[in-house]
């Protein structure tokens, strides 16, 4: 796993290698081990590496695939490169190393545009093939790696971190309001937003295309094609034989490298069925880790991650880690999303990949199980929309004066009870609520100019289009999958660990697991109360029943507690800081009106002012 930067000049430019080394420089966390620049007639590549397949020099990028020839610079892993390179080498192909970056070069070379989407994995690259003056920017399918760009003062900039791309210079760095609207609502932007005005992230399964001088932005996949299979199983016991036997396959091909690789397991359902995974397909006990906090009010599964290793016979490790220098860990990973993030599981899982201290440099991740099996609450809520919307509307204030579990009653009852299939779902992925818009922090003008010129649901109203011929449950993982997972969780998961100097790889969004998955009809996953159904029942016999059929926990960051206690004078000096409200419109009494209530216990205002945290520390960080 790597970081790659690069840029397309409008004309002949002079310094093009200085400026891109420039950019390169800012992903070195991403890519500690060896750094390569490629300049050319049209193109300049950078490349920060961290060697994890081929460690000699044949495996350096840039790589050029010979004189004149396709250079690319690339981030991922192509977990179906032994069999391309197998297929390549009987047609005759020559290959110098056993990279999986050559591999995706001859793909190119030998089948065209064609070859690159039979890569399968996680990847994100930037190819310059000066035979046809074309460039090519290519995302994986479900956005697990990140690929940003803008047009700056040479020409197009991107790079695999915002960062990267304004170190080009001359890139629009102003405010764009419809990302801040998405911001305060979810804690994060949505599809090809960034905070920045002139900076894009390229979409999941999209690639840019620029050829003879006209640039092109078009899906190159679409998970259309997954949904719309007919389903391989008769019944839910059958796919439940299907995902086992596809995360076997998965998680054996995600093992290869030539560098340990460890396992971070939680002691949940989908760390768990990973291991479980693993023990099937190699003999030598796989390397767990675990970690437990002294967050105060957190959730600690040190007890049931240790029942499943011992269960499995893993090579175990228990990491303990204070959390007492709070402001740096914030600070630093400010610097690393490039934007203000308000997922705080990605503090826990900074701090892991830190304390692991480069004993490895690959981690196997049990994301996208959640949106793949139907692992939230919400799914089930959906499942039970009938029943829930029993509850009468006009009782809402009534219960919300009732304190926190009350509050959540009234919230999710009214998302659910809302006809609008977008706000239906939009509203079951945050606290905030249209009674209770976070906007209410803002200026008055600010509010209405946001109001005017912004719409909060854009993406879903966009999903909801998209997957109106499904049944609610079914549209709400799809959404998830396409809106969610690549804005939030996969976000976090990239920043966190690759600030460290770690890969990490997610076996359940593997395309042979991914693609079971999605074409599943929603009633093998959630039934009832029951949720996970087919991947529960995939695990048992291999993973302990009281873990599958236990509570689902997660990292527990009480970020609440720490706004009202421990951060409280940190989080109130950057809040009401004069420079921060008057940047981004927010009335100082309505902002401190709220640290004083939240202090105090009298309203839950916890995730609005961690949010507010995150903006102004990136904003602190230079932004």
């Amino acid at each position: 796993m790597c970081g790659f930067c690069g840029i397309l000049p409008d004309e002949p430019a002079d310094g093009l290698a200085h400026r891109v080394a420039r950019m390169t420089a800012t992903l070195t966390p991403r890519g500690p081990d060896a750094e390569g620049v490629h300049v050319e007639a049209g193109v300049a590549l950078g490349h920060r590496r961290l060697s994890i397949l081929d460690l000699s020099p044949t495996g350096a990028q840039p790589m050029v695939l010979r004189p004149g020839g396709p250079v690319v610079s690339y981030n991922g892993e192509a977990y179906n490169f032994a069999d391309l390179r197998r297929e390549l080498r009987a047609e005759g192909r020559v290959f110098r190393g056993h990279s999986d970056t050559e591999v995706l070069l001859h793909a190119y070379d030998a089948w065209g545009l064609h070859g690159l989407k039979r890569l399968e994995g996680i990847f994100a690259f930037g190819l310059w093939d000066p035979a046809r003056r074309r460039l090519v920017l290519m995302r994986d399918r479900l956005g697990v790696k990140p690929l940003f760009h803008a047009r700056s003062a040479q020409g197009l900039a991107f790079g695999s971190e915002i960062k990267a791309v304004l170190a080009a210079g001359g890139v629009d760095t102003g405010l764009d309001e419809q990302a801040f609207s998405e911001y305060l609502w979810y804690g994060n932007t949505h599809d090809e937003r960034t905070l920045y005005r002139g900076v894009r992230a390229l979409r999941p399964g999209h690639w840019l295309i620029v050829e003879d001088g006209r640039e092109r932005i078009e899906p190159w996949w679409r998970l259309e094609e997954w949904v719309e299979r007919p389903v391989a199983a008769r019944d839910a016991r059958e796919a439940a034989h299907q995902v086992s036997a596809a995360l076997d396959l998965a998680v054996s091909r995600q093992l290869v490298a030539d560098v340990p690789v460890g396992l971070f397991l939680s002691g949940g359902i989908d760390s768990s069925a990973i291991a479980a995974a693993a023990m099937q397909v190699q003999s030598r006990p796989l390397a767990s880790y675990s970690v437990g906090f002294d967050f105060a009010g957190g959730i600690d599964e040190l007890a049931k991650a240790r029942q499943v290793a011992t269960h499995l016979g893993l090579d175990h490790h228990e990491l303990r880690i204070a959390g007492a220098d709070l402001p740096a860990t914030l600070q630093a990973l400010a610097r690393a999303h490039d934007e203000p993030f308000a997922d705080a599981a990605n503090i826990p899982l900074h701090l892991l990949c830190k304390q692991l201290g480069g004993d490895i440099k690959v981690v196997l991740q049990g994301d996208g199980g959640d949106e793949m099996f139907a692992g939230y609450r919400r799914y089930a809520i959906l499942e039970n929309t009938a029943a829930w919307r029993l509850w009468p509307r006009a009782l809402s204030p009534a219960a919300r004066a009732l304190g926190g579990l009350g509050r959540r009653f009234a919230r999710l009852a009214d998302a659910v009870g809302n006809p609008d299939p977008a706000l239906r779902m939009a509203l079951l992925l945050t606290v905030e609520t249209l009674s209770d818009p976070p906007t209410d922090l803002l200026d008055a003008d600010v509010q209405t100019r946001l109001a005017a010129h912004t719409d909060p649901f854009l993406a879903y109203r966009a999903a909801a289009r998209r997957f109106a011929a499904h049944e609610p449950v079914q549209q709400m993982l799809l959404t998830d999958l396409s809106v969610q997972l690549p804005s939030q969780f996969l976000p976090k998961v990239d920043r966190a660990t690759m600030a460290a100097g770690i890969e990490a790889r997610v076996p359940l969004l593997d395309e042979r697991v991914a693609e079971l998955a999605v074409g599943m009809p929603a009633a093998w996953k959630v039934r009832g109360v029951q949720k996970k159904i087919v991947l529960r029942e995939a695990q048992r016999g291999r993973v302990p029943d009281a873990i599958l059929d236990g509570p689902k926990t997660g990292f527990g960051v009480p970020f609440e507690y720490w706004i009202r206690q421990p951060l409280h004078g940190f989080a109130r000096d950057l809040l009401l800081a004069p420079g921060f409200l008057t940047r981004f419109g927010f009335q100082r009494t309505a902002v401190e009106r709220a640290l004083d209530e939240h202090r105090a216990g009298q309203r839950e205002r916890g995730f609005v002012l961690w949010k507010l945290l995150q903006l102004a520390l990136w904003a602190e960080a230079g932004a």
